[in-house]
């Protein structure tokens, strides 16, 4: 084993050690109360381990990842762009940005009647909400970092005689490539969190279906805690897909200390 696997390992260690201690604290106030209801980590295993064998929690995964995708891939195509355009031209900025402050605090989950009124129940109305989520951050990051671009390499471009386009696709969009990824992330995240809302509400099928149908159908709990659990890894893992990013060579000058 390597010294970069060895160095992994130890800083991992308190994590699990933190896991593994909520583990044993969970089974033993189970075991304790003797509650009838609420499962054991081994309970909620099996269950797991029978959505597995089934296929029926990889039907639910590989949905709600289609929506999350879409939705965010939509938001990407409009936010970039557009933040940049706001960032850059003073004028779209003045006009623009009142409207997003505005409707930028409004919850995800009060759009769902309206996308419901709008798109009827299927994948369009979670879709729009995955797309409404995280659109914004995603603006107002990419705008923020045109805004905070520092001067000195603005100056030393027009210094060069450097045109207007060759400014702003070697020195703006670079310089900002760090706020979108921020951005990007942000918007990820609120996306997971709203479509498992949404499916809890509007669909029949993916994580939030999954969990809700689990509760109403002969209160199996141990598929709940099952769900929830799926969930909250494979935003882990979503997150740290995106972190990835932050390591390309494009980006990764802006993080160095």
């Amino acid at each position: 084993m390597n010294n970069r696997a060895v160095q992994r390992i130890r800083e991992l260690a308190p994590s699990l050690a933190v896991i593994a201690a909520l583990t044993a604290a969970w089974w033993g106030l189970v075991a304790v109360t003797q509650s009838a209801i609420f499962p054991t980590p081994w309970q909620v295993a099996t269950g797991l381990y029978e959505l597995v064998r089934d296929g029926t929690l990889f039907e639910h995964i590989g949905a709600s990842l289609f929506r999350v995708g879409v939705g965010l891939l939509l938001a990407v195509a409009l936010a970039i762009p557009l933040g940049l355009w706001m960032g850059w031209v003073a004028g779209a900025y003045a006009t623009l940005n009142p409207i997003f402050q505005l409707l930028r605090p409004i919850s995800p989950i009060a759009w769902i009647p309206i996308a419901i009124l709008w798109f009827g129940v299927g994948d369009v109305s979670p879709i729009f909400l995955i797309f409404i989520s995280s659109v914004f951050p995603m603006i107002v990051q990419t705008t923020d970092g045109v805004h905070t671009i520092e001067r000195r390499y603005l100056r030393a471009a027009e210094n060069f005689g450097v045109s207007r386009y060759t400014l702003f696709r070697q020195v703006v969009i670079p310089a900002v490539w760090p706020q979108i990824i921020i951005g990007m992330r942000i918007g990820l995240g609120v996306a997971w969190l709203v479509v498992v809302a949404a499916e809890m509400i509007a669909l029949r099928s993916g994580l939030g279906y999954l969990i809700i149908d689990s509760r109403n159908a002969g209160n199996r709990y141990d598929l709940v805690i099952a769900g929830m659990i799926v969930i909250g890894l494979i935003g882990l893992l979503l997150d740290g897909a995106m972190r990835l990013l932050e390591r390309h060579k494009s980006v990764r000058w802006r993080y160095v200390r």
